[in-house]
């Protein structure tokens, strides 16, 4: 099985290599979009803001590739929202493979923005990427913008108000969180996306 990273600038990039030479699977890291096409899983990692994430993607001619993709694609935290229709952070236009707005939490008292740390995912579809997800499962956040839930909504989390942590609509796949930093958990996690 081939996996790919796309390299699109994002600064998790090693951690989410690591955590899935942990699972015994190698991975590349490209920008060549007939790797990346190859390939039969794609991740698309991201740390950092959408508009430059989405500049970056653009820059490397793989705006239509990644779109045009047919096998099971991943994108984890910002690669995640780059996958929906548009971002406020920036008023940007991502990739628009899952149908939705990308919003920066309201900031209130007692909760600050960014989102930082440990909450629970409570599922809300069956699905094989969720395989052997416990309700109440832990994972880890960094974020201060968020995907409402929707019809594309696998799992959901809560800080103030519910949003997406997992979700996916045809082969695209995204989780808000960080897998490779969510322990046993995110490892179950990105193995369900390799059995895909």
């Amino acid at each position: 099985m081939s996996v790919v990273l796309v390299d699109a600038g994002g600064t998790n990039i090693g951690s989410v290599r690591y955590a899935l030479q942990r699972l015994g699977v190698d991975t590349a890291l490209t920008a060549d979009a007939g790797q990346i096409r190859a390939a039969d899983k794609v991740i698309l990692p991201g740390v950092g803001a959408a508009a430059p994430g989405m500049a970056r993607l653009r820059e490397l001619g793989l705006v239509d590739v990644i779109r045009s993709l047919t096998q099971p694609v991943l994108g984890v935290c910002l690669g995640m929202q780059l996958l929906c229709e548009h971002s406020a952070e920036g008023d940007t236009d991502c990739l628009g493979v899952i149908p939705a707005q990308v919003r920066r939490f309201e900031e209130a008292p007692g909760r600050c923005v960014p989102h930082m740390g440990w909450n629970r995912l409570v599922s809300i579809v069956r699905h094989p990427l969720l395989k052997e997800l416990e309700d109440g499962d832990w994972a880890y956040f960094v974020h201060s913008y968020a995907v409402p839930k929707g019809d594309y909504t696998l799992a959901s989390s809560e800080y103030g108000d519910e949003f997406s942590a997992v979700i996916a609509r045809g082969n695209f796949h995204g989780m808000q969180f960080h897998p490779e930093r969510s322990a046993q958990v995110g490892a179950k996690l990105l193995k369900n996306f390799l059995d895909l």
